[in-house]
């Protein structure tokens, strides 16, 4: 019953196929936020731009980035007609990044502006979020991950999630996709062939057991078997689609039930066959809106509230990775899910459900830059401790770290002071702490060195912004700016070269602090370096995979010392972390806008900035706690809202 005869295989496909495209044609996008009247805010940035603003970058930058010169690719004209316009956000942060490093305009210019003027272009670039019209931006109709599909599978019919191992792994940062080739459409459909032959072959039911769970009850004699037919496709479909199918949506299935009954098979071979029908449908492989909402939108607006089921779809995958269970799906159909009360109790819920360690798995590992750990290259004669058993514990550490955090609700400052973490022998060797931590469980360790705890100290995080053979203080600074202070860091002029390409002979008595501040007086170098250099020298006591020393490898003595703006001097890692721990409302809106941005599935922009200047407001009221900002990060209105549109979008999660 479960293998598709190879006669109209073929057929079955370019059905799949059409059907695919039919249902992409009519679904929408979307999300909206709370009403508050920013025309006084519009207005007033309107005018400092037309006065100010676009006067500074003619003289300034359309020179080199302008219609005639467009250097990086970077042209300011456009953005000059729409300043407002959210393809051009990127534009004009890289721009604030340069011109607050004065790495812009260049040195070489005949022209710079005065710091005042600076300043005003800096202050400006902060308020353009005024000038967007209130809007969710793109609801992203994206398909499974290979993660999310196994999982579910799982979740419908009780197979190992090792079910989709042939499937091609996600390339990571690279964001969702929403293409589905021919070729993937095999795959899926042979991996839909094996659920049903490891379903029937179960042993702890016979097969007509196993048939009458999937597929209810056999057809009294003389019964319409189309008629019931079309009630399994809907019990199916209710199952796997995460909400009711459409009456068109089963019409697609029950033609490939009569594709099947017409090549002669039997009456369960063709619900088998529409089982796998909807296995490779576009409403299960990927995660939709429903498309009769788009009558419920605003006037004028083209905006709605996602329905119960898209809710708890979004929800479901944020949180666990998988379909929604019973208890959402029950709330779904009931109409209760949307309600705020309801909505939070259910974010509480599925945080202590051991699920939830999806979060770290797909947001966490990626904030922190441990997606690549596993494969990445050190230099085994010096680094001989980086096996396979240690990079896992060091990206375990990190997960029941960060599962602790939320699960007991801590502030999110505690990612940078905290002053426990996770190991197992293993993994202490690289603290120092083998002879008080033994076996390989993992379990949690009080430190005592102020130095260690958080993530600023984690051999996972040190070892992935480090080289193969030693540390990189930059890699290190950019890593802390970008990804805990939320700093735009300009990207590194060309030409320059590497600190592997000095001279050798003068460098040869250097240590890597003072070939880095030689690299700095390069001055095409030196503004941008001036501020990232020093957070990596204040962790140059830890080596390329973490371990605590106080000579660096040319044996020379390190020195961790180091001045961040403001006249904030440290000396120690544990001083440089009490600065950045200093910075509460920086570590939790980076986190915020992060955490954001994977729930949609898209890059922030334009309005988004707005609403998480809300979502701040009410995390800093509870101390930034994590569930606190995960429930309000669910709640808002990006999350809850989508614009209806015909376009499609790809993701940046």
């Amino acid at each position: 019953m479960s293998i598709i005869p190879r006669a109209f295989r073929a057929s079955v496909i370019a059905m799949l196929l059409f059907a695919s495209a039919l249902s992409f044609a009519q679904l929408g996008h979307a999300e909206s936020g709370g009403e508050a009247d920013l025309a006084a805010l519009q207005a007033a940035t309107q005018e400092s731009f037309r006065d100010k603003v676009a006067p500074f970058v003619r003289t300034y930058c359309t020179d080199c980035h302008g219609s005639k010169k467009r250097k990086g690719q970077i042209n300011f004209q456009p953005a000059l007609k729409n300043p407002g316009d959210a393809n051009y956000s990127k534009e004009w942060k890289q721009a604030l990044a340069n011109v607050k490093t004065h790495d812009m305009p260049p040195d070489e210019a005949d022209k710079q502006p005065t710091d005042e003027e600076r300043q005003m272009f800096m202050d400006w670039v902060a308020k353009i979020k005024f000038l967007s019209p209130k809007d969710p931006g793109s609801f992203v109709i994206r398909r499974l991950t290979k993660v999310e599909y196994g999982n579910t599978l799982h979740d419908l019919f009780g197979v190992d999630p090792a079910v989709v191992h042939d499937l091609p792994e996600e390339v990571f940062g690279e964001g969702y996709l929403n293409s589905l080739s021919p070729l993937q459409m095999e795959q899926y459909l042979g991996i839909a062939n094996e659920v049903l032959d490891r379903i029937l072959a179960r042993k702890d039911a016979p097969p007509t057991e196993v048939q009458k769970r999937l597929f209810g009850e056999p057809p009294a004699p003389g019964a319409d078997l189309r008629t019931t037919a079309r009630n399994v496709a809907r019990s199916l479909a209710r199952s796997a689609y995460r909400r009711p199918p459409s009456e068109a949506e089963l019409d697609v299935l029950l033609a490939v039930f009569d594709l099947g009954r017409q090549n002669k098979l039997s009456y369960p071979a063709a619900l088998g066959l529409m089982l796998k029908a909807v296995l490779v449908s576009p409403q299960f492989l990927f995660i939709t809106p429903e498309a009769e909402a788009e009558t419920e939108a605003e006037p004028g607006r083209d905006i709605v509230p996602l329905d119960d089921y898209q809710l708890a779809s979004r929800l479901s995958y944020l949180l666990w990775a998988t379909m929604p269970d019973a208890e959402l799906s029950a709330l779904a159909d009931n109409g209760k899910l949307h309600e705020p009360a309801i909505l939070k109790a259910q974010v509480r819920r599925l945080l202590e459900d051991p699920r939830s360690r999806a979060l770290f798995d797909g947001f966490g590992a990626q904030w922190l830059g441990l997606g690549n750990l596993e494969s990445k290259t050190f230099d085994t004669a010096k680094f001989p401790q980086m096996t396979s058993e240690m990079r896992l514990a060091m990206y375990d550490e990190a997960r029941l770290f960060f599962q602790s955090i939320v699960r007991d609700n801590r502030s999110a400052v505690s990612f940078i002071d905290a002053d426990f973490t996770f190991l197992n022998e293993t993994l202490a060797t690289i603290y120092g702490l083998e002879k008080t931590v033994t076996g390989p469980e993992m379990r949690k360790v009080q430190l005592t060195d102020a130095n260690r705890g958080g993530i600023l100290g984690m051999p996972g995080v040190l070892a992935t912004t480090s080289f193969p053979n030693r540390t990189s203080p930059v890699k290190r600074g950019v890593w802390v700016l970008e990804q805990v202070l939320g700093e735009e860091v300009p990207p590194p002029p060309p030409n320059v070269p590497a600190l592997d390409k000095q001279d050798k002979q003068t460098v040869a008595t250097l240590t890597l602090r003072q070939r880095t501040e030689l690299h700095r007086t390069n001055a095409v170098c030196a503004n941008c370096h001036k501020v990232l250099d020093p957070i990596g020298f204040g962790l140059e006591n830890f080596d390329a995979i973490g371990r605590w020393r106080d000579r660096d490898d040319t044996g020379g003595a390190i020195d961790a010392a180091g001045e961040l703006p403001g006249e904030k001097h440290f000396a120690s890692p544990k001083e440089l972390k009490t600065i950045i721990a200093a910075r509460k409302g920086d570590l939790a809106r980076t986190l915020t806008e992060k955490l954001l941005a994977y729930a949609l599935c898209r890059q922030l922009e334009g309005y988004d900035e707005i609403v998480v200047d809300q979502l701040m407001e009410s995390i800093a009221k509870d101390g930034y706690r994590m569930q606190t900002l995960i429930t309000e990060i669910v709640s808002s209105y990006p999350f809850t809202h989508r614009r209806i549109t015909e376009q499609l979008t790809s993701s940046s999660k």
